[in-house]
C-alpha cells in the first residue's frame, strides 16, 4: 500500500478538505505542516505553486485540493461521491460553490475599509441564502449520507465560530436549515478534528494580525 503525506498548514481550509476525506476513509497519512511565511527548499521544490495542500503518495506529489480529493474517490475505499453521475457532477458544482464562498471570506476578513466590508458580507448572505434554498431535510448536504460537499463546508462554517466572537454579522441568520447543517458538520468527528485544539486561537490572532475592518473590530472589543 502507497505511504501517503498530507502537507499541510495550520489554518489552511483546502488542507481541512483533504485530511475530513482521508479521515472519512479510513486511511491512514502522515501530515507535516510547513510555515507558509517562511516555505522551507525542500516545500518549495515539489509545490509548483508554493501552496498548501499537497499530498505525496510515496514519492509522487498531487497538489491543489479538488484533485487531491478525486485521486482518494478513485483510489481509496469508502466513497463519499454519490453513484450517480449526475448527482456526482451536482455534488462536484457546490463544492467549486463552497470554493468561491472562501475565496468571498478572505476577502470579508481582509477589506480594509467599510463599504468593501460591508459588500463583501452581502455578497455572503446572498450565496448562504441560495444552500438554504437547496438544503432539504438532513442532516447533511444530501441527506443522511456524509459526501465531500460536507467535507468543503465543514472548514467554510468553522470561521464563523471566530466571527461570532466578534460580531453577528447576520450572514446566516434565519437560514434554520444551514443553522441544522452547521451543527452536524461541527459534531462530525473527521472534521472536529482535521484542525488541532489550538485552532481558534492561531485564527483570532491570524485575523487580528490582518490590519483589516476585521481586525479593527478585534482591537475595539479588547479595548
Amino acid at each position: 500500500m502507497s505511504k501517503l503525506t498530507l502537507i499541510s498548514h495550520e489554518l489552511c481550509p483546502f488542507v481541512q478538505r483533504a485530511a475530513i476525506a482521508l479521515a472519512e476513509k479510513g486511511v491512514a497519512f502522515e501530515r507535516i505542516t510547513v510555515d507558509l511565511a517562511n516555505k522551507p527548499d525542500w516545500f518549495l521544490a515539489i509545490s509548483p505553486l508554493g501552496k498548501v495542500p499537497l499530498l505525496k503518495v510515496d514519492d509522487a506529489v498531487i497538489f491543489e485540493s479538488a484533485v487531491i480529493l478525486e485521486y482518494l474517490e478513485e483510489t481509496q475505499p469508502n466513497p463519499l461521491h454519490p453513484a450517480d453521475a449526475l448527482q456526482r457532477a451536482e455534488h462536484r458544482s457546490w463544492m467549486e460553490f463552497g470554493s468561491t464562498i472562501l475565496m468571498d471570506l478572505w476577502n470579508f476578513y481582509t477589506a480594509m475599509d467599510e463599504a468593501a466590508f460591508q459588500a463583501k458580507a452581502k455578497q455572503l448572505t446572498e450565496k448562504f441564502e441560495r444552500l438554504e434554498q437547496r438544503l432539504g431535510e438532513g442532516p447533511y448536504f444530501d441527506g443522511a449520507r456524509f459526501s465531500l460537499v460536507d467535507a468543503v463546508f465543514g472548514p467554510v462554517f468553522r470561521y464563523f465560530d471566530t466571527f461570532e466572537r466578534i460580531a453577528d454579522f447576520g450572514m446566516l441568520a434565519d437560514k434554520p436549515k444551514l443553522a441544522a447543517w452547521r451543527h452536524a458538520l461541527a459534531q462530525r468527528p473527521s472534521i472536529a478534528r482535521a484542525v488541532k485544539a489550538d485552532y481558534p486561537e492561531r485564527l483570532w490572532s491570524f485575523l487580528q494580525s490582518r490590519g483589516s475592518r476585521l481586525s479593527a473590530l478585534i482591537a475595539k472589543q479588547a479595548a
